[in-house]
């Protein structure tokens, strides 16, 4: 499992957490969920199809998506506790 926090624009909520289960499905809750160990920080804008993310893990990647929207969202990403 794996978890996110995200504190910004264009989610649900401008603070939430999101749970991954290792099967793939996700749910998210508003707030924060503690971690059991922190991950990275990443930092995310997502113009149109377009998702540009610098991340203290992978660097800097460029992705494209199906869906259009805007999003500008600074994260942390590890496991639950």
């Amino acid at each position: 499992m794996k978890q996110y926090v995200e504190v910004g624009i264009g989610n649900t909520w401008w603070v939430r957490t999101e749970v991954e289960s290792s099967d793939g499905t996700e749910s998210e809750i508003q707030g924060i969920r503690p971690f059991s160990k922190i991950q990275g920080v990443y930092l995310r804008l997502w113009v149109g199809r377009t998702v540009w993310i610098l991340s203290s893990n992978e660097g800097f990647k460029k992705m494209s998506k199906r869906r259009k929207t805007f999003k500008l969202l600074l994260g942390v990403s590890g496991f639950p506790r």
